[in-house]
């Protein structure tokens, strides 16, 4: 399906499906500027193998959708958890685009940022989680999950304006954070940055994305709550939010399964696609059998 464009909470959201809307459908969230391509079209294709109908969006100041306003510091909103935005918010903006969609509920997926507002989801709106799947994320406890200073320095610097300044910037990113066990070759990195600078750049939304995560509320005791089947993914050799983030997350939701990947870092490696597939699949089969 073609690129379309919801209106929800008074904001444009840029969205795609994949698959039959009849079969079971699946909430793809991306994380921080990370427009919804960065779920690969071919995963995605994976996953309506599984019998999935895929929903991937771009969150609110990314891509295609709409762009905030508003300053955001990183420091203010860690000290002083202020933020234009909350994860609350773009959590809601989740569940008003499955109502555009006529979605009651859906088996959910995040990874990093888009973890964190995937569990706000499951946490917020219940009825609307059917199972969960948190991929190289963390429950915003502040000590689990802290990133290596140079994936910090990294993700705490500016990229140019101008197209190949960002490209070669986000390619270096790319090698900073990926998975040692699988190396991506330079020009699948090169076409993913590229891509992205063709969606549009936003560095002010993307800082009132950090400031959304840095003003987050620990979610540790509120994760206990959770009664939907959940699966965490991480990366052993993450070093932007650390495995101990995929840790504490599974031992804070009841019954999480945790799968720690030898090798991987903080990105979707094409090799672990099916493996990744699999575990969504597996969760989502817990939930239904939960239910029958």
């Amino acid at each position: 399906m073609s690129e379309q464009v919801a209106q929800v909470n008074g904001i444009e959201l840029c969205y795609e499906t994949f698959g039959d809307p009849a079969d079971r459908p699946l909430l793809l969230i991306m994380g921080l500027a990370g427009p919804m391509t960065w779920w690969d079209d071919e995963f995605c294709r994976q996953l309506t193998g599984r019998g999935f109908h895929v929903i991937r969006f771009d969150n609110r100041d990314c891509g295609r959708s709409t762009a905030g306003s508003g300053h955001a510091t990183p420091l203010a909103a860690l000290v002083g958890r202020r933020s234009p935005y909350a994860l609350t918010d773009m959590a809601a903006d989740a569940a008003a685009l499955l109502d555009r969609l006529g979605v009651a509920s859906a088996h959910v997926v995040g990874v990093s940022m888009g973890g964190m507002i995937a569990q706000t989801l499951a946490l917020h709106h219940p009825e609307r989680v059917r199972s969960l799947t948190s991929m190289s994320s963390t429950t915003g406890a502040k000590l689990a999950g802290l990133p290596t200073p140079k994936a910090a320095a990294t993700l705490l610097t500016r990229p140019p304006r101008d197209r190949d300044g960002y490209i070669e910037h986000m390619v270096g990113v790319f090698r900073v954070i990926g998975s040692p066990g699988y190396p991506a070759p330079e020009e699948r990195l090169r076409a993913r940055a590229e891509a992205s600078f063709e969606r549009g750049i936003n560095p002010a939304g993307t800082a009132r994305q950090l400031a959304a995560v840095l003003a987050a509320p620990d979610r540790t005791r509120a994760l206990g709550t959770l009664r939907v089947p959940t699966l965490v993914v991480h990366g052993e050799q993450d070093p932007l939010i650390t495995v101990s983030g995929g840790r504490a997350t599974a031992r804070a939701v009841p019954g999480a399964e945790l799968d720690v990947v030898p090798g991987m870092g903080h990105d979707l490696p094409e090799a672990l696609w099916p493996r990744f597939a699999g575990g969504i699949a597996r969760t989502a089969d817990r939930a239904e059998a939960t239910v029958a």
